[in-house]
């Protein structure tokens, strides 16, 4: 048995587990992920078999997020998944840790020490499109946007922003503009079912409906999905308002107070795998 840091193709079977538990990850988010803190990625194998996984993410210096804590349900129950969990908390060493935690293991986190500050919601749903023009984000303007990540989220992410903003054929960033000015944008990335899209970033209802309603060219069709925080309440009206529902949720959790942080009116978070 021994636990060593994913490969790319590691990733990639993880991100299947975590889709056979109706996650729905993007079609191409290992890339990405890999690029935030490619030591965080954690993986248990036993006669060379992956059993159990683990993300715990160093963003910066301060702040890490865990994610994809996933066991193959024949190998459950044996202590391979506390066995990952420790070696993802000493990879992240004294930071502070935020987490989206599902019903089902919220109390073993808060028996870890980690604290419930806040409900991430996903919802489901279509609008139409609107007459607002959308422009992808490149070059000097990534800077821009990175900028305004690292305000909204409290915590400096570049190494993963950089590539995940970037995008490939199954992610792109598409802003809107005002007087040249970078007003609001979002991120969109292909899944196995429809698209999501984080983060958002908007300051006002025509701004938000006009970046939800996008879907950037060659995207496949599909419902669109997007994770709320609760205390974002403008755009979890604007949400129900146009027929999206609730489907999932999960508690945002913390092993110490949580990043300072400064969303704009309308926001999503970018995934629930690194915060």
């Amino acid at each position: 048995m021994t636990i060593r840091t994913m490969t790319v193709d590691d990733l990639q079977t993880v991100l299947g587990w975590a889709a056979a538990e109706g996650w729905n990850p993007g079609d191409a988010d290992a890339r990405p992920f890999l690029a935030a803190d490619p030591s965080g990625f954690l993986l248990k194998t036993i006669d060379d078999q992956p059993v159990a996984a683990i993300s715990v993410v160093n963003h910066d210096e301060d702040f890490a997020f865990l994610g994809l804590y996933l066991c193959l349900p024949e190998f459950r129950g044996q202590g391979h998944g506390i066995d990952v969990w420790r070696a993802g908390l000493r990879h992240a060493g004294d930071r502070c840790i935020g987490l989206e935690g599902v019903p089902d293991q919220q109390a073993n986190y808060a028996k870890s020490g980690f604290s419930r500050q806040g409900q991430t919601v996903r919802f489901e749903g279509t609008m139409e499109p609107t007459e607002a023009i959308l422009a992808n984000v490149a070059g000097a303007q990534l800077d821009e946007v990175i900028r305004a990540d690292q305000e909204a989220s409290g915590f400096r992410r570049q190494s993963f922003a950089r590539v995940w903003f970037a995008g490939d054929l199954t992610r792109t960033t598409l802003g809107l503009w005002e007087d040249d000015m970078l007003v609001a944008f979002a991120c969109y990335r292909q899944c196995g079912t429809g698209l999501k899209i984080g983060p958002l970033h908007a300051q006002t209802k025509a701004q938000a409906e006009a970046l939800i309603a996008a879907r950037p060219d060659g995207f496949h069709d599909g419902p669109v999905f997007i994770d709320v925080p609760d205390h974002v309440t403008a755009l979890t009206e604007l949400l129900v308002a146009h027929g999206f529902d609730p489907v999932f949720s999960t508690a945002r959790m913390y092993s110490a107070p949580s990043p300072n942080a400064t969303p704009p009116r309308f926001y999503a978070i970018a995934t629930m795998e690194l915060g």
